[in-house]
Protein backbone atom coordinates (compact mmCIF):
# COMPACT_ATOMS: atom_id res chain seq x y z
CA UNK A 1 0.00 0.00 0.00
CA UNK A 2 2.70 2.20 0.98
CA UNK A 3 4.68 1.49 -2.14
CA UNK A 4 1.60 2.59 -4.40
CA UNK A 5 1.69 5.82 -2.89
CA UNK A 6 4.56 7.11 -5.22
CA UNK A 7 2.82 5.60 -8.47
CA UNK A 8 1.28 7.35 -11.28
CA UNK A 9 -1.99 6.91 -12.01
CA UNK A 10 -0.91 6.73 -15.41
CA UNK A 11 1.60 4.38 -14.99
CA UNK A 12 1.84 1.08 -16.96
CA UNK A 13 3.40 -2.50 -16.80
CA UNK A 14 6.00 -1.22 -19.63
CA UNK A 15 6.58 2.51 -16.92
CA UNK A 16 9.96 2.57 -14.61
CA UNK A 17 9.31 3.75 -11.53
CA UNK A 18 11.77 5.69 -9.34
CA UNK A 19 12.50 4.87 -5.88
CA UNK A 20 12.07 6.85 -3.10
CA UNK A 21 15.09 6.26 -1.59
CA UNK A 22 17.16 7.15 -5.36
CA UNK A 23 14.35 10.14 -5.53
CA UNK A 24 15.78 11.59 -2.25
CA UNK A 25 19.32 10.91 -2.84
CA UNK A 26 19.04 12.93 -5.81
CA UNK A 27 17.28 15.57 -4.68
CA UNK A 28 19.78 15.67 -1.53
CA UNK A 29 22.75 15.66 -3.91
CA UNK A 30 20.70 18.99 -6.00
CA UNK A 31 20.21 20.85 -2.96
CA UNK A 32 23.60 20.18 -1.99
CA UNK A 33 25.10 21.40 -5.00
CA UNK A 34 22.44 24.22 -4.94
CA UNK A 35 24.40 25.28 -1.83
CA UNK A 36 27.98 24.68 -2.79
CA UNK A 37 27.46 27.03 -6.30
CA UNK A 38 25.45 29.27 -4.20
CA UNK A 39 28.89 29.78 -1.86
CA UNK A 40 30.37 30.04 -4.75
CA UNK A 41 28.51 32.95 -6.42
CA UNK A 42 28.41 34.49 -3.02
CA UNK A 43 32.31 35.10 -3.43
CA UNK A 44 33.30 38.87 -4.27
CA UNK A 45 29.76 39.53 -5.60
CA UNK A 46 27.08 41.87 -4.67
CA UNK A 47 23.64 39.68 -4.49
CA UNK A 48 20.25 39.87 -3.09
CA UNK A 49 18.87 36.68 -0.37
CA UNK A 50 16.37 36.09 -3.09
CA UNK A 51 18.50 35.29 -5.93
CA UNK A 52 21.16 33.43 -3.75
CA UNK A 53 18.19 31.29 -2.07
CA UNK A 54 16.71 30.47 -5.81
CA UNK A 55 20.03 29.67 -7.18
CA UNK A 56 20.22 27.41 -4.36
CA UNK A 57 16.74 25.38 -4.79
CA UNK A 58 17.28 25.42 -8.69
CA UNK A 59 19.37 22.60 -9.53
CA UNK A 60 16.99 20.36 -6.94
CA UNK A 61 13.89 21.75 -9.23
CA UNK A 62 15.44 20.94 -12.29
CA UNK A 63 16.66 17.22 -11.27
CA UNK A 64 12.69 16.46 -10.24
CA UNK A 65 11.72 17.72 -13.50
CA UNK A 66 14.24 15.64 -15.37
CA UNK A 67 13.58 12.95 -12.93
CA UNK A 68 9.86 12.69 -13.46
CA UNK A 69 10.24 12.97 -17.22
CA UNK A 70 12.57 9.55 -16.70
CA UNK A 71 13.17 9.32 -20.75
CA UNK A 72 9.15 9.62 -21.62
CA UNK A 73 9.95 11.88 -25.10
CA UNK A 74 6.36 12.92 -25.62
CA UNK A 75 6.65 14.62 -21.39
CA UNK A 76 10.48 15.76 -22.74
CA UNK A 77 8.86 17.70 -25.13
CA UNK A 78 5.85 18.80 -23.23
CA UNK A 79 7.91 20.36 -20.44
CA UNK A 80 10.39 22.07 -23.03
CA UNK A 81 7.45 23.62 -24.46
CA UNK A 82 6.02 24.85 -20.86
CA UNK A 83 9.17 26.26 -20.31
CA UNK A 84 9.18 28.54 -23.33
CA UNK A 85 6.17 29.81 -22.11
CA UNK A 86 7.33 31.55 -19.31
CA UNK A 87 7.86 35.17 -19.40
CA UNK A 88 10.22 36.79 -16.22
CA UNK A 89 8.86 39.89 -15.53
CA UNK A 90 11.73 40.83 -13.52
CA UNK A 91 14.94 42.96 -13.62
CA UNK A 92 17.07 41.80 -16.25
CA UNK A 93 19.91 40.03 -14.50
CA UNK A 94 23.28 40.79 -15.41
CA UNK A 95 25.38 38.13 -17.34
CA UNK A 96 27.12 36.40 -14.29
CA UNK A 97 23.83 35.93 -12.92
CA UNK A 98 22.39 34.20 -16.31
CA UNK A 99 25.50 32.14 -15.86
CA UNK A 100 25.24 31.34 -13.09
CA UNK A 101 21.31 29.99 -13.23
CA UNK A 102 22.48 28.41 -16.38
CA UNK A 103 24.89 25.90 -14.65
CA UNK A 104 22.94 25.16 -11.48
CA UNK A 105 20.01 24.27 -14.21
CA UNK A 106 22.80 21.83 -15.70
CA UNK A 107 24.25 20.39 -12.47
CA UNK A 108 20.65 19.62 -11.43
CA UNK A 109 19.85 17.92 -15.17
CA UNK A 110 23.27 15.73 -14.74
CA UNK A 111 21.64 14.73 -11.24
CA UNK A 112 18.34 14.25 -12.45
CA UNK A 113 19.99 11.77 -14.81
CA UNK A 114 21.28 10.05 -12.22
CA UNK A 115 24.98 11.10 -12.46
CA UNK A 116 25.55 12.55 -9.22
CA UNK A 117 29.65 12.29 -9.30
CA UNK A 118 29.62 13.96 -12.55
CA UNK A 119 27.46 16.67 -11.04
CA UNK A 120 29.70 17.20 -8.11
CA UNK A 121 32.23 17.90 -10.28
CA UNK A 122 30.86 20.00 -12.59
CA UNK A 123 29.70 21.77 -9.51
CA UNK A 124 33.24 22.56 -7.98
CA UNK A 125 35.17 22.80 -11.09
CA UNK A 126 32.87 25.36 -12.36
CA UNK A 127 32.39 26.81 -9.87
CA UNK A 128 36.17 27.45 -8.25
CA UNK A 129 36.59 28.88 -11.60
CA UNK A 130 33.65 31.50 -11.47
CA UNK A 131 34.94 32.79 -8.36
CA UNK A 132 38.77 32.59 -9.17
CA UNK A 133 37.74 34.98 -12.15
CA UNK A 134 35.93 36.99 -9.58
CA UNK A 135 39.21 36.80 -7.52
CA UNK A 136 41.48 38.06 -10.08
CA UNK A 137 38.99 40.81 -11.85
CA UNK A 138 39.25 38.77 -14.71
CA UNK A 139 38.13 40.60 -17.63
CA UNK A 140 37.85 44.28 -15.95
CA UNK A 141 38.90 47.23 -18.32
CA UNK A 142 42.27 48.69 -16.76
CA UNK A 143 41.68 52.60 -15.44
CA UNK A 144 38.17 52.02 -15.60
CA UNK A 145 37.74 54.97 -13.79
CA UNK A 146 38.42 57.27 -16.60
CA UNK A 147 36.04 56.00 -18.54
CA UNK A 148 32.96 58.92 -18.05
CA UNK A 149 29.35 59.60 -19.24
CA UNK A 150 28.94 63.05 -20.52
CA UNK A 151 25.41 64.72 -19.77
CA UNK A 152 25.28 68.75 -21.22
CA UNK A 153 22.10 70.28 -21.27
CA UNK A 154 21.99 73.37 -24.40
CA UNK A 155 19.99 76.20 -25.47
CA UNK A 156 18.02 75.16 -28.78
CA UNK A 157 19.73 77.74 -30.72
CA UNK A 158 23.05 76.65 -30.22
CA UNK A 159 24.66 73.87 -33.15
CA UNK A 160 26.01 71.14 -31.20
CA UNK A 161 27.34 69.17 -33.94
CA UNK A 162 31.26 70.47 -33.45
CA UNK A 163 30.67 73.16 -30.81
CA UNK A 164 32.65 70.80 -27.82
CA UNK A 165 34.93 68.78 -30.32
CA UNK A 166 37.82 71.00 -29.68
CA UNK A 167 37.49 70.73 -25.61
CA UNK A 168 36.73 66.88 -25.83
CA UNK A 169 39.82 66.29 -28.03
CA UNK A 170 41.94 68.36 -25.28
CA UNK A 171 40.58 66.84 -22.19
CA UNK A 172 39.63 63.05 -23.61
CA UNK A 173 41.45 60.06 -25.74
CA UNK A 174 38.09 59.42 -27.53
CA UNK A 175 34.72 60.36 -27.14
CA UNK A 176 31.15 59.96 -28.90
CA UNK A 177 27.58 61.36 -28.70
CA UNK A 178 25.34 58.60 -27.90
CA UNK A 179 22.22 60.61 -27.44
CA UNK A 180 20.60 63.99 -28.25
CA UNK A 181 16.91 64.45 -26.69
CA UNK A 182 15.24 67.76 -26.04
CA UNK A 183 13.64 68.86 -22.70
CA UNK A 184 11.74 71.50 -21.35
CA UNK A 185 8.92 71.28 -23.51
CA UNK A 186 12.21 71.38 -26.53
CA UNK A 187 13.72 74.48 -25.75
CA UNK A 188 16.45 72.93 -24.85
CA UNK A 189 18.75 69.84 -25.68
CA UNK A 190 20.18 67.25 -23.57
CA UNK A 191 23.36 65.92 -25.17
CA UNK A 192 24.85 62.38 -23.61
CA UNK A 193 28.63 62.02 -24.35
CA UNK A 194 30.47 58.34 -23.62
CA UNK A 195 34.24 59.63 -23.29
CA UNK A 196 37.48 57.88 -21.88
CA UNK A 197 39.46 61.19 -19.71
CA UNK A 198 43.20 61.53 -20.65
CA UNK A 199 45.92 59.90 -18.40
CA UNK A 200 46.27 63.76 -17.09
CA UNK A 201 42.30 64.91 -17.50
CA UNK A 202 41.09 67.36 -14.96
CA UNK A 203 37.43 67.35 -15.11
CA UNK A 204 36.61 70.24 -13.08
CA UNK A 205 38.85 72.39 -15.53
CA UNK A 206 36.83 70.26 -18.73
CA UNK A 207 33.58 71.38 -17.02
CA UNK A 208 34.57 74.83 -16.57
CA UNK A 209 35.08 75.28 -20.65
CA UNK A 210 32.12 73.19 -21.11
CA UNK A 211 30.07 76.18 -19.21
CA UNK A 212 31.52 78.72 -20.82
CA UNK A 213 30.00 76.81 -24.11
CA UNK A 214 26.65 75.46 -23.26
CA UNK A 215 25.84 79.37 -21.56
CA UNK A 216 26.34 77.32 -17.69
CA UNK A 217 23.86 75.28 -18.29
CA UNK A 218 23.50 72.07 -16.60
CA UNK A 219 26.26 69.48 -16.95
CA UNK A 220 26.83 66.33 -15.61
CA UNK A 221 29.36 63.56 -15.63
CA UNK A 222 29.16 60.02 -14.35
CA UNK A 223 31.15 56.52 -14.30
CA UNK A 224 30.11 54.81 -17.36
CA UNK A 225 28.05 52.23 -16.77
CA UNK A 226 28.54 48.69 -18.47
CA UNK A 227 25.91 46.85 -17.70
CA UNK A 228 24.35 47.58 -21.03
CA UNK A 229 27.79 46.10 -22.87
CA UNK A 230 27.61 42.91 -20.85
CA UNK A 231 25.50 40.42 -22.75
Amino acid sequence: MFADIFKGIFDTDMTSVITPSDFLLCVGSALIIGLILAGFYMYRTRYTKSFVATLALLPAVVCVVIMMVNGNVGTGVAVAGAFSLVRFRSVPGSAKEIGAIFLAMGTGLIVGMGYLGYAFLCAVVLGFFSALYSRLDFGSRKQNNRYKTLHITIPEDLDYSDVFDPILKKYTSEYELTTVKTTNMGSLFRLTYNLKLNNGGKEKEMIDKLRCRNGNLEITISNQETAIAEL
